[in-house]
């Protein structure tokens, strides 16, 4: 009993110190953010990154409804703008880290060839993926590319909708659509599978908040996570995959 006690006792601290965070963080974010944690917890012994990873709109809504997050990054100002509104995001935690560009991206095989919005419009462009508008910023920023060029109306009939940006890109790298909205990070991902036919203005900035969740249960970790997004480290690895400054 006595060992027992004493291998407890020793355990306790070792338990004590291990400390696991989960972000939920936009899909456009996957790669680099499965870079930055090892960083991280290198540089925070004990700490355990866990990440989940959707459309930023069905993050915030899950975070909403009580699931236990720690910190929230977001692809869009807008959606994080909502979680100050329900009162879910530690507002003096709130960060900009990181900064993305709008592309349209075709198949790199066999696609129609497209150098406008326009041209958007030609009858061999048949179907168009993009986010959707509700719950993915990505759909969001078309959107109002589309709408800046008064094409919104005239091509809804050719939009495929998809969850989030990399189910985007996966339909025109297979094929399935001829054109698709997408960031260009995700679109440098996917080189040899899709091409990107033009940079796409006319929306919001494309920028990346981040916060630490107002019921986190890791919150000092959780700030530091935060701050950490910012560091020369983290930022070298964001510029690596494609992600500006904010």
């Amino acid at each position: 009993m006595k060992r027992l006690l004493l291998s407890l006792s020793l355990a306790l601290p070792l338990l004590a110190s291990a400390q696991q965070l989960t972000v939920s963080a936009a899909a456009s974010l996957t790669d680099a953010f499965k870079e930055i944690a090892p960083k991280f917890e290198a540089a925070r012994p004990g700490a355990t990154l866990r990440f989940n990873f959707a459309a930023s709109g069905v993050l915030l809504q899950q975070i909403a409804q009580g699931a236990p997050v720690d910190v929230f990054a977001s692809a869009d100002q807008e959606t994080m703008n909502r979680g100050v509104d329900q009162k879910v995001i530690a507002v003096d935690t709130r960060r900009d880290f990181a900064a993305n560009t709008l592309v349209l991206v075709t198949p790199a095989q066999g696609a129609p060839a497209i150098a406008t919005l326009i041209d958007l419009k030609k009858p061999e462009v048949k179907r168009i993926a993009v986010g959707k508008v509700a719950s993915v910023p990505v759909g969001r920023y078309t959107q109002q590319a589309l709408g800046s060029a008064q094409l919104w109306s005239a091509l809804s009939p050719k939009l495929v909708f998809a969850d989030n940006v990399r189910q985007v890109l996966d339909y025109v790298a297979r094929g399935e659509v001829e054109a698709g909205f997408v960031y260009r990070t995700d679109a440098e991902l996917a080189r040899g599978k899709v091409a990107i036919a033009m940079t796409v203005g006319g929306h919001a900035p494309v920028t990346y908040p981040v916060a630490v969740v107002a019921d986190s249960r890791q919150a000092a970790l959780a700030r530091d996570f935060v701050t950490f997004l910012g560091g020369a480290e983290a930022q070298a690895v964001l510029a690596r995959y494609g992600f500006g400054k904010p």
